[in-house]
């Protein structure tokens, strides 16, 4: 049996308790790999940054502390390819690392457009990955999808709404986990994938489903549109 546990962040304007709280949230549900969003793309970074600080104890950041971090950051890069946030290799999901350097690895996001990133070429304002074997096309904001986005993928992941919801039109879904900041309720969200079952389901920070577990019927018959 393949199984799969995705979790999905948004919105957090520099909120990182609740970016912090939602993460282990998610991973105390099973998620091992994770979506940010955006809302303010260098949260992930300052969160990291925040941890690797914690795990210090809160002292000085140190020259041993950068050989450390790099002979760690080497091992990672040599001895394995980088991991895929929604591609996972059927069989054994490896146990998450607690290290903040590596917890990065286990991400992917999207820039928001008020963002320096968001006008960097080389930082992809949209994400194509694969869950299983459906093509899932992540944003922050859905305006920004193309004709091409809609065509190709099944699934579409984004932020900017106030609140968690999953949509379908025709044959694909709209889903989105909510804000971490500035709504009413700060949510977070989870997308399963047990074998080729997919389940989409939201949260509240405290633990308090929003949306309980729903299943996506998804067309596997859709092809890929090449120009």
């Amino acid at each position: 049996m393949s199984q799969d546990s995705i979790g999905i962040l948004s919105d957090s304007h520099g909120d990182l308790a609740a970016f912090e709280a939602a993460y282990e949230l998610l991973r105390g549900k099973g998620a091992q790999r994770f979506i940010f969003l955006g809302g303010r793309y260098t949260d992930l970074d300052e969160w990291i940054l925040d941890r690797r600080e914690r795990s210090r104890g809160g002292r000085e950041y140190s020259g041993a502390d950068f050989i450390e971090d790099v002979a760690k950051w080497l091992a990672v890069t040599e001895q394995k390819p980088r991991p895929r946030s929604l591609s996972v290799p059927d069989g054994a999901l490896k146990e998450l690392e607690d290290d903040p350097l590596l917890v990065r690895e286990h991400f992917l996001r999207t820039p928001e457009r008020d963002s320096i990133q968001y006008r960097d070429p080389s930082v992809p304002r949209k994400v194509l990955d694969m869950v299983g074997d459906s093509l899932v096309c992540l944003c922050h904001d859905k305006n920004d999808l193309s004709r091409d986005d809609l065509v190709n993928a099944v699934i579409f992941i984004h932020g900017k709404e106030s609140e968690p919801k999953m949509v379908q039109i025709g044959p694909r879904y709209f889903l989105t986990p909510g804000r971490l900041a500035g709504a009413a309720e700060q949510t977070c969200a989870l997308l399963e994938r047990e074998d080729s079952e997919l389940r989409f389901s939201a949260w509240r920070l405290d633990g308090k489903a929003v949306i309980e577990p729903k299943p996506l019927v998804v067309d596997r018959r859709s092809k890929l549109s090449v120009k």
